[in-house]
């Protein structure tokens, strides 16, 4: 008797502790990763301001690195030329194509009406040693340039024609040195749908935008599907040519960390209505794309990996099992129960609707159908392996592949 009072006490304690931990991650999870007002979502396309005379409007240069991207470059490079801010000019710096890229770059500049605006650079598919290749391709872009703003962007994004007017306005606005826009993801297949959510949670957690924005914050974030920043200040710190940013996978998080860390006013905002993307087509792509970051990304080493490869199952996995375990409770005989069903059913309903609540909100601002909520076991399955590969690969020196290349080996 005395050991099944023992056992029974223990069992309620786990499940209890579970619960309490469930609840009081999303809650503060959600406290954490809401933006603060000023930095609350736009629901609506900002509208297009009158451009001023040239004079008075600096100089951008756009810089687009582009590697065998021949499914996105056209909608990509087109949206920048048909920008209605007036004084700006496009570098596409080829870096060593094999595929139909530079026929199709070709092609806009013989037959694009702004196509005086476009300049294509081509490298050498061999990088220089110690260079990752969307940071030499970054700085050898800006070598070229003449703006007195830069902005770098991806070639799977597309932009709104005020795109480049409203996001300067708001970074000349601000104050800001460094500015970046979150993008609308566009998620038209299964897997797009299960995963970006899940990740969009991760980065959320370990980098609110309430820190980002917080200049007594040491936490950093941009986005490089846009990031602005004044020519000066890229210059200053030395751009990609700085010895810490030259091999990074992670370029725009470690150049908004440098930009933040030298003193500079970084910016980071919602920008869903002005620039859209689809990072990934089908789970194979984005399996590699977020195998390349999850481990690098990671904030607190090693040891925060590893807390994140116990906990995720514990929040994202187990609640979807009390159903299971409820059921079986209820089928089995009353006498001798070490935890009853009811008690089951309420841990079920308390850990499931913060879940869900947090999940569900996430879907919204993604535009993801609010029952993919319930593939968040799926999608939590999946980052665990990814994650804990990652890890594997970057640790052991068995090589990222990313663009052909091979790193971390």
């Amino acid at each position: 008797m005395k050991k099944h009072n023992w056992l029974k006490t223990l069992s309620r304690f786990l499940l209890w502790s579970h619960v309490i931990g469930v609840v009081g991650f999303y809650l503060v999870l959600w406290l954490r990763s809401t933006p603060a007002k000023e930095d609350r979502v736009k629901r609506s396309t900002p509208k297009p301001e009158k451009p001023a005379q040239s004079s008075n409007n600096p100089l951008v240069s756009i810089i687009l690195p582009a590697r065998n991207e021949e499914r996105n470059i056209r909608r990509c490079v087109e949206s920048l030329l048909e920008q209605s801010y007036e004084n700006y000019e496009v570098i596409v710096v080829d870096d060593g194509s094999t595929d139909d890229t530079p026929h199709i770059l070709e092609n806009i500049i013989k037959t694009h009406p702004q196509s005086n605006r476009l300049w294509v650079q081509r490298l050498r598919d061999e990088l220089p040693e110690g260079w990752a290749g969307k940071p030499h391709a970054i700085h050898a872009g800006v070598q070229e340039s003449h703006g007195e703003w830069l902005l770098f962007t991806d070639a799977d994004t597309w932009h709104a024609p005020n795109a480049l007017q409203c996001a300067l306005t708001s970074a000349l606005d601000t104050g800001s040195d460094m500015y970046s826009l979150g993008t609308g993801q566009e998620l038209p297949g299964f897997w797009e749908k299960v995963m970006m959510p899940m990740a969009y949670l991760g980065i959320s957690m370990m980098y609110p935008i309430k820190k980002v924005n917080d200049p007594l914050s040491s936490i950093a974030l941009a986005n490089g599907q846009f990031i602005l920043i004044r020519r000066a200040v890229y210059d200053s710190l030395g751009g990609y040519a700085r010895p810490e940013l030259r091999n990074t996978l992670l370029d725009d998080r470690d150049l908004a960390y440098t930009v933040k860390q030298q003193g500079f006013r970084l910016k980071l905002e919602d920008g869903r209505d002005l620039v859209h993307v689809q990072m990934y087509h089908g789970l194979r792509e984005a399996w590699r794309g977020w195998r390349k970051n999850a481990f690098l990304g990671s904030r607190g080493g090693v040891a925060f990996v590893i807390l994140q490869l116990i906990g995720l199952p514990m929040v994202a996995i187990v609640p979807f099992l009390l159903p299971l375990l409820a059921w079986i409770s209820r089928r089995g005989p009353v006498r001798g129960k070490v935890i009853t069903s009811s008690e089951i059913s309420a841990a079920t309903l308390l850990e499931l609707g913060p879940l869900l609540a947090y999940h569900i909100s996430i879907d919204k601002e993604l535009r993801v159908p609010w029952y993919y909520a319930f593939a968040y076991p799926l999608a939590a399955f999946l980052f665990e392996i990814i994650l804990a590969q990652s890890a594997w690969r970057v640790l052991l020196r068995k090589g990222i592949d990313w663009r052909g290349r091979q790193y971390y080996k």
